[in-house]
């Protein structure tokens, strides 16, 4: 009679290091030409005039918006369609401490902190949720902000007000300031996702994107990390709020609140690549461009990155990042969460779809 082999429970998810496609890789080369680059860019404002310089303020904001959302949706599996929230008091909490006599942008720095302090509150009340219910209560939060604000006319109200206490010189210099306020944020956005996802935190959330009690099983604190992460990314998009108001100082409620900027940082993480940090870059260059070009035509940029996002999904589910070779990516070091032939397809974790059994 055959004996059979005793049945050993499952073993516990593998925690890997840097996407094991390109081992070996130097980081070198890609650091220099990211300090190229940023020089360049650094440069921009003395060959450009002021319109130029604010538009790509503007991108750099988008930007920060996107890499803060595949930080949630694309690293973390926390679909949020309620980041218009933290933008929105981003834009306020600037208005309010312009209004009371601080000057806007000695202001940027407590936006900042009060997003983030609100991704903890937030977080405290929507954590137990699971991915559709907590997408879902996130855009009610978004609404529910949007109607408190609204009830303050000192804020503008309904009607919107202006942005005082800018500074009284040259528009010009104000729009450089802005411009490289920016781009220093975008620095500093994408540092902090590379660090998060080259450091525990980031095991934990690779663990922790599928299977809550899977992270648990190699010790990792699942609550803390996901905390952590709203946390930046609500501060993030306070950031790009903060910056934004400054740049156009005319503040409404009903714009600054708008869903239309989840849909943007969705259009541009699911364009460019989700779970990547390059992607959300390159989908942020091409949702700005479509939109640039439709600008005249109203809601059509809306109908044409929507259909673009459907057909990216379908055919290039890792987005047109993921259709470059390794070898010619900038973070090779960085975590992939979807290494090629496994795993599930980042579009079906921007639908929130359950993992398989």
């Amino acid at each position: 009679m055959t004996r059979s082999r005793p049945q050993h429970a499952a073993a516990a998810p593998v925690l890997s290091g840097p996407d094991p496609g390109t081992p070996g890789r130097s980081s070198l080369w890609p650091g220099a030409v990211a300090v190229v680059l940023l020089c360049g860019l650094a440069a921009l404002p003395g060959l450009l005039h002021g319109h130029a310089t604010s538009l790509l303020a503007r991108l750099f904001i988008l930007i920060i918006l996107a890499s803060m959302w595949n930080l949630l949706a694309g690293y973390a599996g926390l679909i949020s369609l309620g980041q218009q929230a933290f933008f929105g008091l981003g834009c306020y909490v600037v208005l309010a401490l312009a209004v009371h006599g601080t000057k806007p942008l000695l202001a940027l720095p407590a936006a900042v902190l009060g997003c983030a302090a609100l991704g903890v509150a937030v977080w405290s009340l929507l954590w137990r949720l699971r991915s559709p219910f907590f997408a879902l209560a996130t855009l009610v939060i978004a609404a529910d902000c949007y109607l408190i604000i609204s009830r303050y006319p000192s804020l503008g109200g309904t009607i919107g007000r202006t942005l005082p206490g800018l500074p009284k010189g040259s528009p010009a210099s104000l729009t450089d300031t802005v411009y490289w306020l920016s781009l220093g944020v975008v620095v500093v956005a994408l540092a902090a996702v590379y660090v998060i996802m080259r450091s525990k935190p980031g095991r934990v959330l690779r663990a922790v994107h599928d299977d809550q009690s899977a992270a648990r099983t190699v010790g990792g604190q699942a609550g803390g990390t996901r905390l952590l992460v709203f946390a930046i990314a609500a501060a993030g998009c306070g950031a790009g709020g903060a910056l934004e108001v400054v740049r156009a100082p005319y503040l409404q409620s009903s714009s600054a609140f708008s869903i239309q900027w989840s849909a943007m940082m969705i259009f541009a993480v699911l364009i460019g690549g989700i779970g990547t940090i390059e992607g959300p870059i390159a989908g942020s260059v091409l949702v700005f461009a479509v939109q640039q070009w439709l600008a005249p035509d109203g809601s059509w940029s809306y109908i044409v990155l929507g259909l673009l996002t459907i057909a990216i999904a379908i055919w290039v589910p890792r987005g047109i990042w993921g259709l470059l070779p390794d070898k010619a990516k900038l973070l090779p070091a960085g975590y992939a969460l979807w290494p090629h032939g496994r795993g599930r397809e980042p579009a079906a974790v921007a639908a929130g779809a359950e993992p398989e059994a």
